[in-house]
């Protein structure tokens, strides 16, 4: 019976990734409308960016060796970053972890993500926690117009959260993070005349979390769970008084696991996680013959596909989810087919199509013995025209006395049209995390002073 439980559980994970993938890579058919470029036009790159995207970076190497998941997984001291209505569910007192990532060594040698957080159980239904996140951007070499060295400077960008964690049921419990977020990525500058100024956004998170340990299959137990955290949602950001704001990157996790006890000593998890971020898709800009941005006569672009992405928070959230511009249709020329109203005509479906791609997908696995030794693994997927991030990840984890060690390493699955493995700035990507047990340095004490 444990056996079939688990077959089900992987099929469940695959199943739900295969028809993601499918929306993702359904190429329109209306090919006799737009010619032979048709599939390079539904394969368009149109990346959807934010300001302060490190926030989105995943900070422990828990969640991180598990595809980038943490929506649904069991409670630890990271849950502020995941989900911070998990922190109710805690089975500890109180708990710290200490994370360091180095970022993007393929590409540069001293970028790197460091996070601290610990969290404190008021009562059995309460709980509070605080996390501090710093990420260095290197050494960078300021020139002028005419490439002469000015000055060197270290960007960096912070952010401190506080979480508060409250069980509204046995089985169900709630959260709220208040977060502010620092970003000084050009010390004050001069840039084409205008001073820049670091940026500055103060934002929360709203989650709730659902655990049932009370079931069982083929005699084993049998945990389920399912978390939701909507993040980052707060003010826009800017870097000098004479730019437009920009979107933080509110975001929509979703997630669920399953754990089976397979006995006293092994234990075994399957989670996945949904993501999306809830910020307008850069719309489609009409041209003119050479191929310019067509400037209206209110000074602004104007779109020919998409909505206008300068708009308020609330408008951005709610229509992130129906803004995506889709497919222009064009004639045997090449040119875009203009609508009455001089817009371009959009490929039926396609803007479907294109806000399903922009939900990512993270699985993961995880393999406990004796709660002492973890193995985990995971994929992380997202579609080719969103960024096009693709990785497997590995890890595990050591709990000795009162202190825990976690590290993974990232796999990227990046491959060209001869399917032929890519470098990928994320290659040989580490993560490490150290978490003390207060708990079980309490118990330790008490043991020594009885003996």
């Amino acid at each position: 019976m444990l056996k079939s439980t688990i077959k089900i559980l992987l099929v469940f994970c695959s199943v739900f990734a295969f028809n993601l993938a499918q929306s993702q890579n359904i190429v329109s058919t209306s090919s006799n409308l737009i010619g032979q470029d048709n599939d390079y036009n539904d394969l368009q790159l149109n990346t959807i960016t934010t300001a302060v995207p490190f926030l989105m970076i995943a900070p422990d190497a828990r969640g991180g060796s598990m595809g980038d998941i943490g929506a649904a997984t069991s409670p630890d001291a990271n849950s502020i970053h995941w989900n911070a209505s998990k922190l109710a569910f805690a089975e500890k007192s109180m708990g710290v972890s200490m994370a360091y990532t180095p970022w993007l060594r393929n590409l540069v040698p001293d970028i790197s993500l460091s996070y601290l957080s610990f969290y404190k159980k008021i009562s059995d239904r309460q709980a509070f926690g605080t996390s501090l996140r710093y990420f260095s951007l290197g050494n960078i070499q300021f020139t002028d117009q005419f490439g002469q060295q000015t000055r060197q400077f270290n960007p960096n960008e912070f952010a401190i959260d506080g979480a508060y964690a409250l069980k509204l049921s046995e089985r169900f419990s709630g959260g709220v993070a208040l977060r502010y977020v620092y970003s000084n990525l050009t010390g004050g500058v001069n840039v084409v005349g205008a001073d820049t100024k670091p940026g500055q956004s103060v934002a929360f998170d709203l989650s709730g979390y659902y655990e049932n340990d009370d079931m069982s299959v083929g005699g084993k137990d049998l945990t389920t769970a399912f978390g939701f955290n909507f993040s980052n949602i707060g003010a826009k950001m800017a870097y000098s008084n004479t730019a437009k704001r920009d979107f933080i990157p509110h975001n929509m996790k979703l997630g669920s696991r399953a754990t089976v006890d397979l006995d006293d000593y092994n234990s075994l998890t399957f989670s996945f996680d949904i993501n999306k971020l809830l910020v307008p898709t850069p719309p489609v800009y009409k041209r003119d013959s050479n191929n310019a941005i067509v400037i209206g006569a209110d000074g602004n672009y104007v779109f020919g596909a998409g909505a206008d992405p300068d708009r308020g928070t609330a408008n951005g959230i709610f229509g992130s989810f129906t803004d995506a511009p889709g497919v222009i249709l064009r004639d045997a020329a090449g040119n875009p087919i203009e609508n009455p109203d001089g817009t371009y005509q959009v490929d039926p479906g396609s803007v479907f199509r294109e806000e399903m791609r922009e939900f990512t997908l993270g699985l993961g696995m995880e393999y406990w013995y004796d709660d002492q030794f973890a193995v985990r693994a995971g994929y992380f997927t997202e579609h080719v025209t969103k960024g096009n991030r693709k990785f497997f990840s590995l890890g595990a984890g050591l709990r000795y006395n009162v202190f825990a060690l976690d590290f993974t390493y990232l796999i990227p699955a990046y491959f060209n049209s001869q399917n032929i493995v890519q470098n990928s700035p994320l290659q040989n990507t580490l993560r490490f995390t150290l978490t003390f047990d207060f708990d079980a340095f309490k118990a330790q004490n008490e043991n020594e002073a009885v003996n």
